[in-house]
């Protein structure tokens, strides 16, 4: 019955035009907020999907590191039996390790890979090639793929190289004092490729064979700094992670994708829910419009109370009415903003209508991504705030209905 009064009130002319207005004001700014924050989060669930679909091609599905140190032991027989793992779809021990890269007078800092053969099957970094191929040689002749970042630094191109690069790696023991160069090992490679995956690994990573730079590390034969998997199927992934636990025991530590890089994705996730704090702030702020449009209503409305009141309503009754009132604004706020936010979204979607500035990115416009929680948490959110903002309003209404039996 309340609803049926609600909706009554809302279509019904008022004696005082500067209702309707404020109630109409009322319902465009709830419009714009919720479309608003539906489509900001879902252009973060876009750059978080481009971020991830770039962190892919790079991080791999479980990565198996040392608790202490860096140096981790894996056998053969070990190897084997995680290849033998249901839901294991490929393996690769690797060596990683800073060094030096120098060309003639040119050298940078690099972060040298050593990886198996198999490596491609492990992670998609081979699919990033832009320059030559991804190649990484064998102990006696090894190759080395250069991150595009690093290939700048040094002064080469990596698929016509001629000479080959200088590689200055920490030696393991090496700490005579009397020569403190054989604390360092010198090696060279020839540039085999180049891959682009993004700054952070263009400018810092280099791949290689992982006999070599075992080799030149002064590595055991068993000894490694990681052990790297790619999965079959990401379900799989929980029973994976518990037998690789299982097997190596508490000497080594066991990664999926989001702990690899854990302050990445938990940044973009904090400022997801910043920006969904300072929008909500937002409709908060325009539901006082609607306060003061129930507000005024409840004056006009006085006599249409008595009559109630006199017919039997209850305050409980009344107070209803009017928090409907106020629901009933919010909800056709809610109902329009989430209807023009699905179709700007599936416009951007399809056309691309707001373009990114600038040549430097992977794409040419803002990705954009529809998560139906996102509409269902702005969907609560609106309704809640409606239904604060209608609380003084009808306890107003309800205390005045009060006042006018006594």
């Amino acid at each position: 019955m309340h609803f049926r009064f609600a909706w009554r009130y809302f279509r019904a002319r008022k004696s005082t035009q500067a209702i309707n207005v404020i109630a109409w004001v009322s319902v465009a700014a709830i419009l714009v907020g919720t479309a608003s924050l539906i489509i900001i989060l879902s252009a973060f669930n876009g750059f978080e999907g481009l971020v991830r679909s770039m962190y892919a091609s790079f991080y791999t599905d479980v990565r198996v590191e040392a608790s202490k140190g860096r140096i981790l032991v894996a056998d053969p027989l070990v190897i084997r039996k995680i290849r033998a793992l249901p839901g294991v779809r490929a393996v690769s021990v690797v060596v990683e390790e800073k060094a030096v890269m120098q060309l003639g007078e040119y050298q940078t800092i690099v972060q040298m890979k050593g990886v198996e053969p198999g490596y491609v099957k492990v992670a998609g970094v081979s699919d990033r090639v832009v320059r030559g191929r991804f190649e990484t040689g064998i102990a006696d002749r090894p190759r080395a793929v250069l991150g595009i970042g690093v290939e700048n630094a040094i002064g080469v191109l990596s698929d016509r190289s001629l000479m080959p690069v200088t590689i200055y790696l920490p030696r393991k023991g090496g700490t005579d004092l009397a020569d403190p160069l054989s604390a360092l090992s010198q090696g060279e490679v020839f540039p085999s490729g180049s891959f682009a995956v993004q700054p952070e690994f263009d400018n810092k990573y280099v791949f290689t064979d992982m006999e070599y730079l075992r080799a030149q590390l002064g590595y055991g034969p068993d000894e490694c700094t990681a052990i790297e998997l790619s999965l079959t199927d990401q379900g799989s992934l929980k029973e994976v992670r518990r037998a690789l636990q299982s097997m190596l025991g508490p000497a080594a530590t066991v990664l999926d994708k989001y702990e690899q890089n854990r302050t990445l994705y938990s940044t973009i996730r904090m400022e997801k829910w910043a920006i969904y704090a300072i929008f909500s702030l937002i409709l908060l702020v325009a539901a006082f419009n609607m306060i003061g449009a129930l507000s005024m209503l409840v004056l006009e409305k006085r006599r249409d109370i008595q009559v109630l009141k006199a017919m039997g309503a209850d305050e409980s009754l009344i107070r209803r009415i009017f928090l409907s009132e106020g629901l009933l604004l919010a909800a056709i706020g809610l109902i329009l903003g989430i209807s023009a936010a699905f179709l700007l979204l599936s416009l951007q979607q399809r056309y691309g209508l707001v373009p990114l500035q600038g040549q430097t990115f992977l794409i040419d416009h803002y990705p954009v991504r529809m998560i139906p929680g996102d509409f269902l948490l702005v969907a609560a959110t609106v309704l809640c705030i409606g239904l604060a903002a209608s609380w003084f309003p009808a306890r107003r209404a309800a205390a005045q209905a009060f006042t006018l039996r006594n």
